[in-house]
């Protein structure tokens, strides 16, 4: 089997020009993969994992892999959850968040077992996983477009929303409610801060900036959550919880929203690849640890915040969700400016925090181009020329289409194969179960659920876009 891969692999640098083999030939503590001889000999390769930023440094552990998954698990569109419950109802909305948890968790568990399934070899990245499983040709097909959208794309929205706070934040401290920025220039600032914290050399190092950015982002929804609680707001309003809209636009637009805060299953092998693993100690059982304590954290803050705002604010919340700011003005109107200010300031940073792991992704495969060309490492200039250009492309993309968030949903529809559905077939492919067993059984489902779920809510969004328009403003943050 170890053969037949690595001739799929050549298979593939043929078709790409020269593509290095991205698959760990041994699953040791410190892996010396190369490219060239498909019987894993060296040919005059180079060690190709070894100088790429995702696979570069394998001495993480169970606390790194788990700030990784928490960073990434608590994304900005948390705090968009409470709209969906708006749409949906105490009922459904709370039905609809549980399965989707317990169906993200299933699909995890899936890819950390994936990681080295086959013998003698680590698959660190996603798109690595949709080869072997379904072909060269296919799986680049199935898997190329949601990944980059996922880390590229996912950057993008960061900047446009972080930018859109710092702008909101510089409101909520001036007296008269004017900023000394414009949102281009605020665009502009986090977009330097956050290139800035994308200089880290490997995905291993980023250990502190996933530190920082997990209890940035616990804090923020966990004080979302409390105010509402402890303050008074409740009983001096009335609050109503009656959803006016029923239709299958209005309904499943709800369920996008809640379907995207599940998304991060692009970054499940990559963080993996960062742990040591031996014969003993596979990586797979400290990864299942890591994922299941940054779950019971990320449970945590998503299901009181939740169902505590809505409880709170009801119809004030707007049921399409609309733009993070827009939302979090909830809370400059009914609390103090010191609160407002404190949660602004929270989801600026995990924002922050969240755009280098996000964007190491299109930063390994940048480095990949360069390491076959030169058939050398990247060099510090060169990679920070490459992270500097990336970050250059997502602050250009959130200048022209500043209403990307908007389309989340129809966009994120088809990213949402790669949580949903692919890990279920993936599974099928390496594992091959008996056909017709348990495990085939209920991994076809879960794929075809996926699958059916990503078509649905893409048609929903573009009806929705359809009937209200989409309002885009080029050029215009």
């Amino acid at each position: 089997m170890p053969i037949a891969l690595g001739n799929l692999f050549d298979l593939e640098s043929q078709e790409s020009g020269g593509s290095a083999l991205f698959m760990s030939p041994n699953p040791t503590a410190d892996p010396q993969p190369i490219s060239g001889d498909k019987n894993g000999g060296d040919g005059g390769g180079i060690p190709v994992e070894d100088w790429l930023p995702i696979t570069e440094s394998r001495k993480g552990n169970i606390f790194t892999a788990t700030f990784h998954l928490l960073c990434v698990g608590i994304g900005l569109q948390v705090i968009l959850l409470p709209a969906a419950f708006a749409a949906l109802g105490w009922v459904w909305g709370t039905i609809i968040l549980t399965v989707g948890f317990v169906w993200k968790l299933y699909t995890t568990w899936l890819l950390v077992h994936l990681h080295e399934a086959l013998p003698g070899i680590r698959i660190s990245r996603f798109v690595r996983l949709a080869i072997a499983s379904f072909g060269v040709k296919l799986g680049k097909l199935l898997a190329i477009f949601p990944v980059m959208y996922l880390s590229g794309g996912a950057c993008t929205i960061l900047v446009i929303t972080g930018g859109k706070s710092i702008l909101q934040l510089l409101q909520i401290m001036s007296e008269d409610n004017t900023a000394p920025l414009n949102s281009v220039q605020c665009f502009l600032v986090f977009s330097c801060i956050a290139v800035i914290m994308s200089q880290f050399p490997n995905l291993n190092s980023l250990f502190g900036v996933s530190l920082i950015g997990g209890v940035m982002g616990v804090a923020y929804c966990t004080v979302i959550w409390i105010l509402p609680v402890t303050s008074d707001v409740k009983k001096t309003e009335q609050v109503r919880y009656a959803t006016t809209d029923e239709s299958f636009v209005h309904i499943f637009n709800a369920i996008g929203l809640i379907a995207l805060v599940f998304r991060g299953n692009n970054l499940v092998l990559e963080i993996q690849g960062t742990l040591p693993s031996d014969s003993k100690n596979p990586s797979s059982k400290t990864m299942w640890r890591a994922v299941l304590i940054s779950h019971a954290l990320v449970a945590i803050c998503m299901f009181p915040l939740s169902v505590v705002v809505y409880w709170a604010h009801g119809d004030k919340i707007p049921a399409s969700g609309g733009p993070v700011g827009y939302y979090l003005k909830l809370y400059t109107q009914e609390h103090s400016k010191r609160a407002a200010c404190f949660i602004h300031l929270t989801f600026i940073f995990s924002c922050l925090c969240s755009y280098p792991i996000n964007l190491m992704p299109a930063c390994d495969n940048a480095e990949m181009v360069y390491t076959v060309k030169k058939q050398k490492r990247a060099s510090i200039i060169v990679r920070m020329m490459l992270r500097v250009f990336l970050g250059l492309v997502c602050f250009s993309i959130a200048i022209v289409f500043p209403f990307l968030p908007y389309l989340a949903v129809l966009i994120g529809a088809i990213a949402l194969l790669v949580t949903f559905t692919y890990p279920s077939f993936m599974w099928i492919s390496i594992k091959k179960p008996e056909r017709k067993s348990p495990m085939w059984l209920f991994n076809v489902l879960m794929g075809c659920l996926g699958a059916s779920l990503s078509f649905f809510l893409l048609l929903a969004s573009a009806l929705r876009l359809d009937q209200k328009g989409l309002h885009a403003n080029f050029f215009n943050p």
